[in-house]
């Protein structure tokens, strides 16, 4: 893998800061995050630009952008504290909980609605019954009318 130039990884911090920027102020693609995968993405770059690395000698070397994915980190963090930034995943999980229970109460009410009907239902085939215990007092074997 070649190393980036210097004029390479100044016009990769440009890009990073950008996204950055775009993100901040809310514009988040249909399939991104507020993290560092959706950062790399909207940015061009590589994610692990992101991270430190250990090399062989276990020395630790930070990453090309590290210092760029805590900056997002700390600022997004501060807008979400200050309730600016809503990751609007969290906003649709908490609108589907609250359909959830909407629809828990509904089901109930329901079941309830079908319980009374069932009671109805035994009522009526007691009383077509007449109480003889067959529901079908006067019909012939065949099923047409007494012949």
């Amino acid at each position: 893998m070649s190393r980036l130039t210097g004029k390479d990884k100044a016009r990769n911090v440009a890009a990073v800061r950008a996204a950055i920027e775009q993100l901040l102020q809310g514009d988040l693609p249909l399939d991104g995050k507020y993290d560092l995968t959706t950062l790399a993405s909207m940015a061009g770059v590589a994610r692990t630009g992101f991270y430190s690395r250990r090399a062989r000698d276990g020395s630790v070397h930070p990453g090309a952008y590290q210092h760029l994915a805590e900056e997002f980190e700390h600022r997004l963090k501060e807008l979400q504290e200050a309730g600016e930034i809503v990751d609007p995943r969290l906003a649709q999980v908490a609108h589907l909980e609250q359909q959830i229970a909407r629809l828990a109460d509904e089901n109930a009410r329901l079941r309830q609605e079908v319980a009374g009907h069932d009671e109805l239902i035994k009522q009526l085939r007691t009383d077509i019954s007449g109480g003889s215990g067959s529901p079908h007092k006067g019909r012939a074997p065949g099923g047409g009318p007494p012949g």
